[in-house]
């Protein structure tokens, strides 16, 4: 199967007449970065009217866990840490990668399931080894909030959003080689106050944080 055919396999089937009369049909494929952290790839797609547009730009990478996690006194843990798209230090809620096992790259078959009959790490996993990870709390109760595309114009990966309560420190923390973070701790008003004042930059951490409060008060989209 060459690269043209596995993106179209992966690109999801339209669902009505509608769909597929809006649907861009992708001609050519370049991987202009491709490894075990990014796809990225100029495309060449055929537009609805059947003009035809490049290059588009989008990418795969590793889908995410964000958790807004409060500890027994009921107040919202988040990390302090740069950011550099942004050129500046964030105010946030633990977060991080869902690990995919082994070195493969993108589109090798290693990426979703393996000779030894492992797959990648589950979202509820990733999201308890974060949190201990970037906090050193841990909580014994979890609820999932959304599951939601991270950039759906330019990417395929996925945000799992989790609501954690009644975290308790269980150790100090396990960082990456390129994290470099500090642990506060928020009361739900002066969450409210950062993220007015644009403090809380993570937009999908901002999403998360209203469906949390939506959850609080007996609604949930699940």
């Amino acid at each position: 199967m060459d690269m043209l055919e596995e993106t179209e396999r992966q690109e999801k089937a339209p669902d009505s007449a509608e769909d597929r009369a809006l649907a861009w049909k992708p001609l050519q494929v370049k991987h202009v970065v491709r490894d075990q952290w990014i796809d990225f790839r100029s495309i060449r797609y055929e537009l609805p009217d059947g003009s035809v547009y490049e290059p588009f730009y989008s990418y795969s990478r590793r889908s995410y866990v964000v958790i807004v996690a409060s500890d027994e006194e009921g107040r919202f843990l988040c990390v302090r840490q740069y950011r550099p798209g942004i050129r500046a230090v964030t105010t946030e809620f633990p977060a991080g990668g869902i690990e995919r096992r082994g070195t493969a790259e993108y589109g090798e078959p290693e990426v979703t399931g393996y000779e030894d009959g492992t797959a990648a790490e589950d979202a509820l996993s990733a999201a308890k080894r974060e949190l201990r990870e970037e906090t050193g709390y841990t909580s014994e109760e979890w609820t999932p909030l959304i599951a939601i595309p991270s950039c759906a114009s330019i990417s395929d990966n996925y945000a799992y959003i989790f609501r954690a309560k009644h975290c308790r420190r269980v150790s100090g923390l396990k960082l990456d080689e390129t994290e470099f973070l500090k642990v506060h701790s928020y009361t739900a008003e002066e969450l409210d106050t950062l993220i007015r004042k644009g403090q809380f930059q993570q937009a999908v951490h901002v999403m998360a944080w209203l469906l949390a409060r939506e959850q609080e008060a007996g609604r949930q989209y699940l």
